[in-house]
């Protein structure tokens, strides 16, 4: 059996090196695309991330293979469909930063609403610990939460939203009456979650469906001088509908860990909203703590394991 392993830092190689027994186990640090497909021609299984391309064309060109394991929850970069139809399996890490995902959105929501980014560049600047005048920020106390999606890591956002005193509203197509009951907040409609929530924040998967959940339609039921964060997937918001609330100040602003077709900006493009100062942005960084990719990496070996001794874990498909 041939494992390729591609989009893997080398310093990560000895985590998984002696795992699989006699398979040949190959890695890479180029992700997997139609430039790259051909280091893992003769692979039976591969493990990418999120910044791999597998779509039916990858999947062509491979011919031996049997299984995909991405080291990530979002599967949304494979044609999984596809994949199944070939009697290729598709496994995911499904859990590895629920807690690490809902810090960072608290993260993006704080340096938006302490203004922590335009005070630290106004004494780096200034070198003066007078207050800046663009600096004054907003309390969380009190203010409305809606999150949309409470799987695991929108319920850790909503537990620590409770911390703060914050009031919560939710959207889920699937809600879970038990959990609101003990966390003391409601389930809306998506439009009602938008209309009433001072900060709306995304934690739903992205799929075919939910493509521009947030939309042109939807985006004017936002309160005035609302936030938006998004630490989930790029597509689920509609950028040009963003942009034009920013601009006209129908949003105040936005945190955005992740962008619609982020994967096909390379360096020195012009990346839509990156310089507006309502707009904080950063690199799909929010799963990235040490403790989250020990947990990513330990999945990925019990994956191809599990796969190998034909009880596969984790699939999606």
């Amino acid at each position: 059996m041939k494992i390729v392993f591609l989009g893997l830092e080398k310093d990560k190689k000895s985590i998984f090196e002696g795992s699989f027994g006699d398979a040949e186990v190959s890695f890479f640090e180029e992700k997997l695309d139609e430039n790259s497909v051909v280091l893992a021609k003769d692979a039976d299984v591969v493990s990418v991330f999120i910044d791999s391309t597998v779509d039916k064309n990858i999947i062509d060109a491979l011919p031996n293979l049997k299984f995909i394991t991405t080291r990530s929850t979002g599967f949304d970069h494979i044609d999984y469909e596809y994949a199944k139809s070939k009697g290729i399996q598709v496994s995911n890490v499904p859990v590895y930063g629920s807690e690490t995902v809902a810090e960072f959105t608290f993260a993006l929501l704080l340096s938006l609403s302490r203004k922590i980014r335009e005070a630290n560049f106004a004494l780096k600047e200034n070198r003066n610990y007078s207050t800046p005048p663009d600096a004054q920020g907003f309390d969380l106390e009190k203010k409305t939460i809606g999150v949309v999606g409470t799987g695991k890591i929108g319920k850790n956002v909503i537990r620590i939203a409770r911390g703060f005193n914050m009031n919560v509203l939710a959207y889920d197509l699937f809600p879970d009456m038990n959990f609101a009951g003990e966390n003391n907040f409601a389930y809306k409609n998506l439009e009602e979650v938008l209309s009433q929530s001072d900060i709306v924040t995304l934690h739903a998967p992205y799929t075919k469906e939910n493509h521009h959940l947030i939309n042109k339609e939807n985006i004017s039921l936002f309160k005035k001088g609302a936030y938006l964060i998004n630490t989930a997937r790029g597509e689920l918001v509609e950028t040009e509908a963003l942009e034009k609330a920013l601009k006209d100040g129908s949003i105040a602003g936005a945190g955005l860990d992740v962008l619609e077709g982020e994967k096909v900006y390379k360096k020195g493009d012009n990346i839509p909203m990156l310089e507006w100062p309502n707009v904080l942005m950063t690199p799909h960084v929010a799963f990235n703590t040490r403790e989250a990719e020990a947990r990513i990496l330990q999945t990925t070996v019990e994956n191809i394991q599990k796969f190998i001794s034909d009880s596969p874990i984790n699939l999606v498909n």
